[in-house]
């Protein structure tokens, strides 16, 4: 509270923490150091919902999203494999949920085979069995949600 003020109990759309914060670092950084004060720094993980289907427009992704549309700001799914890998490099994250869109299957099969973690189709795949079959065939992911 004493960072956020009244925006330190922010709540997301599914009931997690959402303060208001401007880069996606001080997220996790806010949760490295909640981890380490607690006294669990090789015993809790990092997994992360990113919803990317979310934020993808005209083939690129807008990590600003709530600010006014500027395509030149969006990035490609290569730049944003690169964002994750920092984060994994990082920080204990060990599961990264839909990373892309659900149709950018280029990126989610790059990702996969470039990292050591968990990578979860869910908007990939929405329980649809050619989805998934799909999502075999490229090796899109490692991990799906049914």
């Amino acid at each position: 509270k004493a960072k956020y003020g009244k925006d330190a109990t922010n709540v997301g759309d599914e009931g997690g923490f959402a303060p208001n914060i401007l880069e996606n670092n001080e997220a996790l950084e806010l949760l490295k150091s909640a981890i380490e004060k607690a006294g669990y720094p090789d015993k809790i993980i990092i997994g992360m919902d990113v919803a990317a289907s979310e934020f993808y427009k005209a083939g690129k992704y807008d990590l600003d999203f709530k600010s006014p549309d500027d395509p030149a700001r969006y990035i490609t799914g290569d730049q944003l494999g690169d964002l994750y890998k920092s984060f994994i490099k990082g920080y204990p994250v060990q599961s990264i949920e839909d990373p892309f869109d659900q149709d950018d299957w280029a990126a989610w099969s790059m990702f996969t085979a470039a990292v050591d973690i968990q990578v979860v189709g869910d908007d990939l795949t929405v329980t649809n069995p050619k989805r998934i079959q799909q999502a075999v065939e490229k090796k899109a992911c490692n991990c799906l949600l049914l």
